[in-house]
């Protein structure tokens, strides 16, 4: 907010930046969000109270602790005070969502929500818990908060039994459990849906038949713990959620059996009472260097969080006394070796080894975990996986995700005859090669079975087809090759993420490995770097078949995709994405050989072409009735040979669903959409809501040829950059009907003289765009209105109305008539934003673009 970049990576240097800008700025607010401890501000680049007062800024800080304050030396402070009885009320009532249609009901409602003592917290825990049940619930909830309850509504006891009691509503053992291991995490902290299944399914939570079950079933947990205020959505991240630290600090109280210290900073491994009998230790995300010399004496141990910590090493005996231990994570930490008391832990269930830093010597350890069931070694430095983990014959998930893995065995993946979820996308792609030492050499299958015991081959991917009970495979081929052309697939994928390519640096531009698994969604995901004829009739069966996601990078063979559909049976097709270079595709779709009149494309939602650099038309010929007709996304960017129109007749009247068009960096393109018949169709374009259109310099009109008023009358988003041959953007016949059009963004386009054309029958009639909000127009050289015609007198502010007008942005439009742009100011209802005409950067200000 201060436009500033703290580089420094010391603290100091990045106080002392921070506290230039603050000295050298004017009325900036610096607010600190729930401090619990007394901080020297200087010391992270905040000025003294003398020097913020001499360039007229302050700090704000909130905080629980009344002593924080004096300590802190604050001018004032401001109590916060709990709700009145009136709006606690209110809020109880709207959290609650029940008419208490009779007296007592009611009467006793307010009972129950004066128990709350005015805390918003509490109000939401116990409304939400309530809520739907029956008077004699409402009757024990109020006698047992009456009972509870201390003298001072303040007190800490309220806030703890008025979510105790929300946690003791919940209605099963298994929420209350999920719910608990929320606590482990570090407060504030996001947490990751796919790490409490792991953790629960290593506890012995779920005791559905397969995992996808498990996964739908803590979904639907986290879904009624958030119903329920005790968990939050976390911050834009997918996947992930968040505890209230109120919630968080009840939630350790009630688990008495949990000792956490996550995210605390610990430089040492803490002092822990093993008479206590905890089932549950978190010392996740501090500065632990080692375990204690002596072996860990915890005879009920559950769980046992170590991650991102720096210990680089566990003493030999570490593990010995932990024989109940169910749940372990070492990740991203720097062990180099296995304690060999490590084969102790027969109980283990879950097992994290993700993102340690050193390569693990002796990780044929594994082998010895008998009822291991969740492996995960993401990011983990592995030359060669061990042969024993092919002994792990109770596994279920197995992920080496982003391993910087050259052999795989053969006869290990075959082995794990119980897993499920396989996820291999690794640096390995070569199934069925000859294995040398760390070099790996292409070889066929046939080749390997005829040489074989003679040397060590890796594992053929029917190794996979072979697993009765695989749900999930995520995995990367290198060649087609490696794909056996006829092979009996045993197991049902119903999500899938396989990558055929052989570039390795495109396979390692499709990983994320911070990012949370998401496989919810059921994913049905196909790469490509060849054509549909390459691949083996049964993975046509199997995969394309299914696939609902597909992206061709370089695919330099493709010449149609009308071609691909047929051949690869893309019934379910959902995505596609065509990503250059090209050397043949200079047609997308191309009908001119005769095809079967049935829709293509029929459930296609997005489309997106990227660098490809031969294309000159999207669509030769006429599609059959109802292709394409659930586009809703066009992303066209990149593609120089792309000319005359990008949308013509013969797709136009195909897209009546279409809501975002994207059109960027066409050198040839003409026209945006381009209709030859006399007439359009009614259905054309009536859902468009989006359009932005960037670096068109060739473009002359967006529509040619006959337009229908109502063409563009849904359409929200307008943004158009750099699009130099543009004159204007509607005549005033299409500028009628914008009726829904809000946001309009025209920048760098040279060449424009008015945003809208008014012919000579219309060049007195009056224009309304009844709900434009936001206007930016910038560095338009040329534009003299915003709405006439050549030699027209008429003012703007006589024939244009923006009635809800809020922003406006004029910048660098050198000959944009005084009288247009005092217009703006008179129309708007609320104060605006009004930018004067300087000379700065093209793409300073507002962001309305992807790109930008």
């Amino acid at each position: 907010m201060l436009g500033l970049k703290l580089v420094d990576e010391t603290v100091i240097g990045r106080a002392r930046t921070l506290r230039k800008k603050i000295t050298s700025g004017d009325r900036i607010l610096i607010i600190l969000d729930n401090i619990w401890e007394g901080i020297e501000l200087t010391s992270i680049g905040i000025p003294r109270f003398n020097e913020l007062k001499r360039c007229n800024s302050k700090v704000l800080l909130t905080t629980r602790k009344r002593d924080v304050c004096y300590r802190m030396q604050c001018q004032a402070s401001i109590r916060l005070n709990t709700l009145t009885e009136q709006d606690s009320w209110k809020l109880f009532a709207k959290e609650a969502r029940n008419s208490f249609k009779t007296s007592t009901f009611y009467n006793k409602a307010r009972q129950v929500s004066g128990e709350c003592g005015g805390l918003p917290v509490a109000l939401k825990a116990v409304a939400k818990a309530l809520g739907d049940k029956e008077l004699d619930e409402w009757n024990k909830a109020a006698e047992r908060l009456k009972v509870s309850q201390p003298p001072h509504p303040e007190d800490e006891k309220v806030v703890f039994e008025c979510i105790k009691l929300s946690y003791d509503y919940l209605k099963s053992d298994v929420s209350k459990s999920c719910f608990l291991l929320c606590c482990l995490f570090p407060e504030d902290y996001d947490i990751k849906i796919e790490d409490l299944l792991k953790y629960g399914i290593g506890k012995g939570l779920f005791e559905e038949s397969n995992m996808q079950n498990a996964r739908d079933t803590i979904h639907t947990i986290i879904e009624s713990l958030k119903d329920s205020s005790l968990l939050l959505d976390a911050k834009g991240i997918k996947g992930c959620v968040r505890m209230h630290d109120v919630i968080r600090d009840v939630a350790i109280q009630i688990s008495l059996q949990f000792f956490v210290r996550a995210g605390c900073e610990l430089q040492y491994w803490p002092r822990i009472d093993a008479g206590k009998g905890y089932i549950a230790i978190s010392l996740m995300k501090n500065k632990i260097c080692t375990l204690p010399a002596e072996h860990l004496v915890f005879p009920k141990l559950h769980i046992l969080l170590l991650q991102s910590n720096i210990m680089n090493n566990i003493p030999v005996s570490s593990f010995q006394r932990l024989k109940a231990l169910r749940v372990l994570d070492l990740s991203y930490t720097a062990i180099s070796l296995l304690p060999t008391s490590f084969n102790l832990l027969t109980s283990l269930h879950t097992l994290y080894l993700d993102g340690c830093l050193s390569r693990i010597s002796n990780i044929s350890l594994l082998g010895q975990l008998k009822k291991l069931e969740i492996l995960s070694m993401r990011e983990l430095p592995l030359l060669k996986l061990p042969k024993e983990i092919g002994q792990l014959t109770t596994l279920r998930m197995l992920d080496f995700t982003s391993v910087c893995v050259d052999i795989v065995p053969s006869k290990v993946i075959s082995n794990l005859n119980k897993l499920e979820e396989l996820y291999i996308q690794c640096d390995f792609a070569d199934w069925g090669s000859k294995a040398e030492g760390s070099e790996v050499k292409r070889n066929t299958v046939e080749e390997s079975e005829a040489e074989g015991a003679r040397e060590e081959t890796n594992a053929s991917f029917d190794e996979f087809t072979s697993l009765l009970h695989l749900q999930i495979l995520k995995v990367f081929i290198s060649d087609p090759k490696c794909l056996p052309t006829d092979v009996e697939v045993k197991s049902n994928w119903k999500s899938f993420d396989i990558c055929i390519c052989r570039d390795p640096s495109i396979r390692e531009s499709l990983l994320d490995p911070s990012s949370p698994l998401d496989s919810k969604a059921d994913s049905k995901a196909l790469t490509l770097d060849t054509t549909m004829d390459t691949l083996p009739k049964w993975f046509t069966d199997v995969v394309t078949k299914k696939t609902e996601k597909l992206q061709y990078r370089n695919c330099r063979g493709l010449v149609n995709v009308l071609k691909e559909y047929y051949q690869g049976t893309l019934h379910s097709l959902k995505y596609l994405h065509v990503i250059g270079p090209s050397d043949k595709l200079e047609q997308l779709m191309t009908t001119i050989t005769p095809i079967p009149n049935e829709p293509v494309f029929e459930n296609l939602e997005e489309l997106h072409l990227d660098g490809v650099n031969c294309l000159k038309e999207l669509c030769v010929g006429e599609l059959p009735n109802q292709s394409l007709c659930k586009l809703r996304l066009l992303e066209v960017r990149g593609c120089p040979e792309l000319m005359n129109a990008l949308l013509q007749s013969n797709l136009l009247k195909r897209l009546p669903n279409l809501e975002k068009l994207s059109c960027e960096e066409m050198d040839k393109l003409e026209y945006v959409f381009s209709y030859e018949g006399s007439e359009v169709e009614q259905s054309t374009l009536t859902e468009l809501i989006e359009m932005r259109l960037e670096n068109l310099g060739n473009v002359i009109k967006i529509w040619n040829g006959p337009a229908p008023c109502e063409i563009f009358c849904h359409v929200k988003t307008l943004v158009v950059f750099e699009c130099n041959k543009l004159k204007n953007l509607f005549t005033s016949d299409i500028a009628h009907h914008l009726h829904d059009l809000e946001d309009l963004s025209v920048e760098a386009c040279l060449g424009l003289e008015r945003v809208i054309e008014a012919s000579e029958e219309t060049v007195n009639d009056k224009i309304v765009l009844p709900k434009l909000k936001k206007l930016a127009l910038k560095k338009l050289l040329k534009l003299t209105r915003f709405y006439g015609s050549t030699g027209s007198a008429t003012n703007d502010e006589e024939c244009i109305e923006f009635p809800l007008l809020e922003h406006s942005h004029v910048e660098r439009c050198h000959i944009f008539n005084s009288p247009a742009k005092d217009m703006l100011v008179s129309m708007m209802n609320k104060q605006p934003v009004l930018i004067p005409m300087q000379e700065r950067g093209p793409r300073d200000g507002p962001t309305l673009s992807r790109r930008r």
